[in-house]
């Protein structure tokens, strides 16, 4: 197969077109094109109006293939040689089955990988099965009555089943082609095999997370809901064992801590019983929600139904802090996250098509140990909860969410009711000043910045755009601390993976690590 990169066409190009743009590249005849593949699609937006999409694309030809190539001279065309990810195997018997504690995407990929090994590990997840944890958040978001145990955090496919599904990582690994395999395999759209930007959506993930479930069922591995880890088990620095809910325990030598960032009770059970942990960096601030079409209008120069929902990724580094948008949710919506009682989360969510009226993205600030309120390694996790009670209070205690438009915020004054953007927010917003919820240190940083970053993308500052408060819960302020053998540094046989763990930041990278995770303890058999 010849690859050729930087193939671009207008927005209302055709299949065919992109076959006789390969060939030209090559400087052959279409006809000897007997095969084209998609390796990449993008968007470029630098020359708008003139947006243009861009492919890499895989070619089989007719003839010898090396020659071919010398003879076009084509410098953005080569001979394809992608590195393949494969599963490990093994022939090593455990003493007892491993376990998986959590069923997120650090914890699903974790368990898949040891079921391909043939190792049928047991999946213990806190929360509910996706139908019927589905239902329990529809009626938290309709009526604000929230389930603690089964929420937007916990349950079948972690929070990330609740929001955009973005599959894009800052990382170059050759697990994640593999891992987008399995998610088409699962029911995703296969065009999140080559878009730069994929995303799968809520709407779709709930069926993937079910279909995932089941190939691990296939391969020999057992998922059991609504069982949580309430304790552990040790002797002589070695896991011997679970509890589980308070009152069953089981034998276990090898498990696999996916937890999830939002594991409190978790995090509280580890350090009482001297798991090494520490505070790590993570970020804070608000959902800002503008209506999509002005996100078009400032990044496409105009309105084309051919293109996708535009989105954008702003940071602008200040004297003392840096501010930056962090999923960014075309046509979405900003989403009630809570799991605990007496406190307001936000998160954004799309479905599949993206075709809500409002786009919304985190608008955070960074905060480090050195902000946090004392030197406990769970400091940053009782800050999120102090803020996130506050944000109850001010809601009227009802889970409505502290909101207010930009042009208020940046005047120091209280909101009373939306202007032109409607916010998403369910079960409702409260109007009010954010300064009276959010820290010094978040809300300085958020007045300083959002001018600088209404010069890098028109409208981002525009004076109805919405503010709802607070996203605390973009990362874990956490890191259960391992070493070189991916095992806990205070207890072998205790695998910390994933975002919750501190060692991800999202669908993609949290997949990587639990994979990570499973080859490292198949590794240690």
């Amino acid at each position: 197969m010849i690859r050729i990169r930087e193939i671009s066409l207008p927005p209302e190009h055709t299949v065919a077109q992109l076959s006789y743009e390969a060939a030209q590249a090559l400087r052959v005849s279409a006809s000897k094109i007997r095969r084209l593949s998609i390796v990449r699609r993008s968007v470029d937006a630098r020359k708008k109006p003139d947006v243009r999409i861009v492919y890499t694309v895989d070619v089989a030809v007719d003839g010898n293939e090396n020659k071919i190539l010398k003879q076009s001279g084509c410098k953005r065309a080569s001979i394809a040689a992608d590195k393949y990810y494969k599963p490990p195997k093994t022939d090593k018997v455990p003493k007892s089955r491993p376990v998986v504690v959590g069923f997120g995407p650090a914890g699903m990929f974790a368990a898949l990988i040891l079921a391909m090994a043939g190792l049928r590990p047991l999946v213990l997840e806190r929360g509910e099965n996706t139908q019927s944890r589905h239902e329990k958040v529809q009626k938290f978001w309709e009526t604000g009555e929230l389930n603690v145990k089964s929420n937007v955090q916990f349950g079948e496919g972690g929070a990330g089943t609740f929001s955009d599904g973005k599959l894009n990582t800052g990382v170059n690994n050759p697990r994640i082609g593999w891992i987008l395999e399995q998610f088409v395999k699962m029911g995703a759209r296969e065009n999140i095999l080559f878009d730069a930007k994929p995303h799968v959506g809520t709407d779709v993930l709930l069926t993937v997370v079910q279909n995932l479930r089941q190939r691990i069922i296939s391969l020999g591995g057992e998922v059991r809901f609504c069982a949580q880890v309430t304790g552990i088990l040790q002797e002589d620095g070695k896991l011997t064992g679970l509890e589980i809910n308070g009152n069953e325990m089981l034998p276990c030598d090898q498990a696999i801590f996916a937890i999830g960032h939002s594991a409190r009770d978790t995090f509280e059970t580890l350090q009482k019983q001297n798991i090494p942990m520490e505070a790590k960096p993570f970020a804070m601030g608000v959902r800002i929600e503008h209506p999509q079409h002005t996100i078009d209008a400032s990044q496409y120069g105009a309105y084309n139904p051919v293109l996708p929902p535009a989105d954008y990724k702003l940071v602008k580094h200040l004297e003392d802090d840096t501010v930056y948008t962090f999923c960014m949710c075309p046509g979405g919506f900003v989403v009630a996250a809570a799991s605990e009682e007496g406190g307001v989360v936000t998160n954004g969510m799309s479905y599949a098509d993206r075709d809500g009226d409002n786009a919304n993205a985190a608008l955070l600030v960074t905060v480090n140990p050195k902000d946090f309120p004392s030197d406990d390694p769970l400091a940053g996790m009782y800050w999120q909860r102090e803020i996130e009670q506050k944000a109850y209070t001010v809601g009227g205690k009802t889970y409505a969410a502290p909101a207010q438009r930009v042009e208020d915020f940046l005047a120091g004054r209280p909101s009373t009711d939306a202007g032109a953007v409607k916010p998403t927010y369910k079960p409702g917003v409260k109007w009010c000043d954010l300064h009276h919820v959010l820290p010094a240190k978040i809300t300085d940083a958020l007045e300083t910045a959002l001018p600088m970053l209404d010069a890098n993308l028109k409208g981002f500052a525009a004076p109805d755009s919405v503010l709802t408060a607070p996203e605390t819960r973009s990362s874990s302020p956490v890191r259960i601390v391992r070493d070189e053998s991916g095992q806990s540094t205070g207890l072998s046989g205790l695998y910390p993976a994933g975002e919750g763990a501190g060692y991800a930041g999202g669908i993609m990278s949290a997949a990587i690590d639990g994979i990570v995770c499973a080859e490292k303890l198949i590794e240690n058999l």
